[in-house]
């Protein structure tokens, strides 16, 4: 088919990847404009952007769909359809409607739990056992069109956010790929969203990510595993030069009791508002990622030690 595609990070590349690979015409890549990255802040492609370039794909980079031009633009593509992953802009229903079998969407989450920016990350963090990823005919309300495919992803203990995402990004490029034989064939069968169990997947904002060990340990645990590795869960840490910022990226709950944020032995388990925390892997401010050994190895950090 003659599609467009429209993504932005990491978890938008597995599809576009996929779909260039199916032998779909890809008319038109759109993604977020290029953004400061780095130590320097230079203006950076995104991870879409970059591919389109390096594979000679015609790229736009619009800060707004809803610019009359841009709408036009899009329609004068003559789409079959266009695929939609993480683009990162609400589209308006003249950009939906344009090309002629639809646009579709690939949602990393079981709708309508999660619909919105960080469906991700809102899963560990509230305890869920399952997710998924699903393709939906887009409307223009949020995340609310009709299902047409689905595939279901468990959520173990040690997952983070970072390693969900790319078992979700493998999978969803299959099955997005797979949804569109059925679509072009017209045997894709849209299934309406329940109206019952909507949640909304908010940005994760800053004040989200710092560590509260009163809270229960298993909510710390999913707090921790959630927001890793970005922007990751943080709390202080005493050194003999003053308190400094750290980061968890990897945790398990473990059922002992402790005073919250007090180190309750010498290998990393941390008390809680309810059951205990074993940091795992953890990252100092200003130094990279490191397991739980390397980090006690350059800062011991002692039983009896209160976190800040």
């Amino acid at each position: 088919m003659r599609i467009a595609f429209l993504g932005t990070p990491d978890f938008a590349l597995a599809a576009l990847r996929r779909l260039a690979a199916a032998g779909h015409e890809i008319a038109c890549v759109y993604s977020q404009p290029p953004a400061p990255r780095g130590r320097g802040q230079a203006l950076k492609p995104s991870p879409v952007h970059a591919f389109a370039l390096e594979h000679g794909l015609p790229v736009r980079t619009p800060a707004s769909m809803r610019d009359p031009a841009e709408i036009a633009a899009f329609a004068a593509l003559e789409l079959d359809a266009a695929c939609v992953v993480a683009f990162g802009q609400i589209l308006p229903g003249a950009v939906l409607e344009a090309p002629r079998l639809g646009s579709f969407n690939l949602h990393g989450s079981l709708l309508p739990r999660w619909r919105g920016a960080a469906p991700i990350q809102r899963a560990i963090m509230a305890g869920d056992l399952l997710t998924g990823v699903e393709v939906m005919r887009m409307t223009e309300g949020l995340d609310e069109g009709p299902v047409l495919a689905s595939e279901t992803l468990r959520i173990g203990p040690l997952d983070t956010a970072g390693t969900l995402h790319d078992r979700m990004a493998a999978v969803g490029a299959e099955l997005l790929a797979r949804t569109l034989v059925d679509i072009e064939a017209g045997t894709a069968i849209e299934t309406p969203q329940p109206e019952e169990g909507v949640t909304y997947a908010k940005k994760i904002g800053p004040k989200v990510a710092r560590i509260d060990w009163a809270k229960p340990g298993r909510q710390v645990d999913w707090k921790i595993r959630g927001l890793s590795p970005s922007p990751g869960a943080w709390f202080l840490l005493p050194t003999d030069k003053g308190p400094v910022r750290a980061k968890a990226l990897l945790s398990a709950f473990e059922d002992l009791d402790g005073p919250p944020g007090r180190v309750l032995d010498d290998r990393l388990l941390v008390g809680t508002g309810a059951g205990a925390v074993r940091l795992l892997r953890l990252q100092r401010e200003g130094r990279g990622p490191q397991d739980a050994e390397a980090f006690l190895n350059g800062q011991a950090v002692a039983a009896g030690t209160q976190l800040g």
